[in-house]
């Protein structure tokens, strides 16, 4: 099994550079960033796509930091009423099975995502707990618009020998297990199935383990992230939205077209916190352990969102964590 980082936390650095702290923290694999939501500055996309040479000055920086490329990450909205951000997200994902083929990388993250509730809608809509048959028209909308484009990325997946891993993200489509089997049921996928991402299953209230023993053979990749559940929780519930709209002149992230990251919630029900900070080491190890009896050479990256912890701090606290539990 292959310990790594997804680098989206060291953006701030070259790409010898975050090899390098990743290798410093006794892990040996990394996830690169391929468009989506975010940038591409550890990824030289259109020089891979038309140079040999390149494909090979790329791959040779891994290799002499001692440090395997597992996979490629494309987190969007390939499905956004809005067309900037659906066309832009949707060919970052369709650009990045063509790039993972030149480079011999077997898995892309991705997220399955949302369109709006019906036709010319401008927003996503998303539909949960439909218990008026108005959520189930929606989601009937929805899931036609679904299985029609992920019924092409399989194909083009297979067509590459690559497997596309759909991170269980609430905000979309697939979003749990149940959702995640509908998808591959209805298009028949072989080369679309799970990224484990137990951060965003924690909050749900699922057992990642039980869910990871429950898809089984569908759970292509894997994530490590912690969820810590606080006390204001037993007030507010998971259902949490107290977010707070940035303005123009505040930091802000763009994750496309008009669109930005709001403030997370003070006091909130939940945080994402560094691996170990959430759950202890027998969790982790029960994970790594029901992942390994699925895949023994599956690639686990840690992802960073503890807003408590430096970005290295939080690396070091996940990996740490993670090694004690291998």
């Amino acid at each position: 099994m292959k310990l790594g980082v997804y680098t989206a936390v060291l953006h701030q650095y070259g790409l010898p550079e975050a090899l390098k702290t990743i290798k410093d923290l006794g892990l040996d694999g990394a996830e690169i960033n391929a468009g989506g939501f975010i940038g591409t500055p550890h990824l030289p996309v259109e020089d891979i796509l038309s140079s040999d040479a390149a494909v090979d000055d790329y791959l040779g920086t891994f290799a002499e930091a001692g440090i395997a490329l597992t996979g490629l990450n494309v987190n969007g909205n390939p499905l956004h009423p809005d067309t900037e951000v659906r066309e832009k997200h949707s060919a970052d994902l369709q650009r990045s099975i063509e790039i993972a083929a030149r480079l011999g990388v077997k898995r892309i993250v991705a997220m399955s995502g949302l369109p709006g509730g019906h036709p010319g809608a401008t927003a996503p809509n998303w539909a949960v707990n439909p218990w008026d048959s108005a959520y189930l028209d929606i989601l009937d909308y929805q899931w036609d618009i679904a299985v029609d484009y992920w019924k092409d990325i399989n194909a083009r997946a297979a067509g590459h020998d690559v497997k596309v891993a759909i991170e269980m993200h609430p905000q979309n489509l697939v979003f749990n297990p149940a959702t995640m089997i509908r998808l591959v049921e209805r298009t028949g996928a072989t080369h679309v199935g799970a990224e484990m991402d137990p951060s965003h299953l924690f909050w749900q209230g699922i057992d990642p383990v039980a869910a990871i023993k429950h898809l089984g053979p569908l759970v292509f990749h894997a994530a490590a992230k912690d969820t810590r559940i606080n006390e204001a929780c037993k007030i507010n519930g998971v259902l949490d939205d107290r977010f707070r709209r940035l303005s123009p002149d505040e930091e802000r992230l763009n994750i496309g077209g008009r669109y930005f990251v709001n403030e997370w919630p003070r006091n909130s029900s939940w945080d994402f916190v560094a691996v170990g900070r959430g759950h202890d080491v027998e969790f982790w190890r029960d994970f790594l352990a029901a992942l390994a009896d699925v895949d023994p050479g599956m690639a686990v990256n840690i992802e960073h969102e503890d807003l408590e912890l430096g970005r290295v701090e939080g690396l070091q606290v996940a990996a740490a964590t993670l090694k004690a539990a291998l």
